[in-house]
């Protein structure tokens, strides 16, 4: 339990460093969303092409996050470490599906 508090506790003062440019992306995002939905747009065929580019973020922040903290994936030993990881990459992932599904729907692209 004490490594899941410590976890949160570094998530915490990371993003208290962070919350202007996790807040200017998420205004970012909101306004794209706006923009998107002022007509109708195929947003069903534009989920698969945003869903294979929110892989694709997950898979290379999986990769890519190690070595841009100092780290490598050989040292991950220990559960937590891997599951932060993991977590990061997901949500890595996550924002790219979330900017690439009303940009590709805009764009008219998908199936």
């Amino acid at each position: 339990m004490y490594e899941i508090w410590l976890a949160a506790n570094i998530v915490w003062e990371i993003v208290l460093d962070v919350w202007p440019g996790v807040a200017a992306a998420a205004l970012a995002w909101l306004l794209v969303l706006v923009a998107a939905a002022r007509q109708p747009r195929r947003w069903a065929a534009a989920l698969r092409p945003a869903a294979l580019a929110g892989l694709a973020g997950l898979v290379l922040a999986f990769l890519a996050v190690p070595s841009l903290t100092r780290s490598s994936l050989g040292e991950l030993a220990y559960w937590v470490d891997w599951a932060n990881l993991l977590a990061i990459a997901a949500g890595a992932g996550a924002a790219v599906l979330a900017f690439a599904w009303p940009l590709l729907a805009m764009r008219g692209r998908g199936g």
